[in-house]
């Protein structure tokens, strides 16, 4: 439980890097952020998989960039659910998914498997 709650605050400082950084995404309260956050985790789970199953010729074509869309697809669609989250367009969906996306792969360099932060050792043998 402790590591989805850890996903769920990465995810969740993600979208508000996304909201600072990029014009045209708003979230307003960290209620919608949270929430934000554990939809765009549901949405990656359950829909996104079956639009890159649906969409797996153009994005053999366009070698993997199509991927791209579909994350800013997932963005707008998690937008579309919340009155306070706000996302002004393709351009501002495409910026935020990848920043989100980069907080999400940073932040799982630090989280094992089940869900722990692990700390990496290194001994020299001198």
């Amino acid at each position: 439980m402790a590591g989805f709650a850890l996903r769920l605050l990465i995810a969740a400082f993600g979208l508000w890097l996304a909201s600072v950084w990029v014009p045209g995404i708003e979230v307003k309260g960290v209620g919608t952020l949270l929430g934000a956050a554990l939809l765009l985790g549901i949405v990656n789970a359950i829909v996104r998989p079956l639009l890159v199953i649906l969409t797996l010729p153009i994005t053999v074509l366009t070698l993997g960039l199509f991927l791209l869309v579909i994350n800013a697809a997932m963005l707008g669609l998690v937008a579309l659910m919340f009155d306070h989250f706000t996302v002004a367009g393709f351009g501002p969906a495409l910026l935020g998914s990848i920043i989100v996306s980069l907080t999400g792969w940073f932040g799982s360099w630090f989280i094992g498997p089940r869900g722990r932060i692990e700390v990496i050792v290194v001994r020299h043998r001198g």
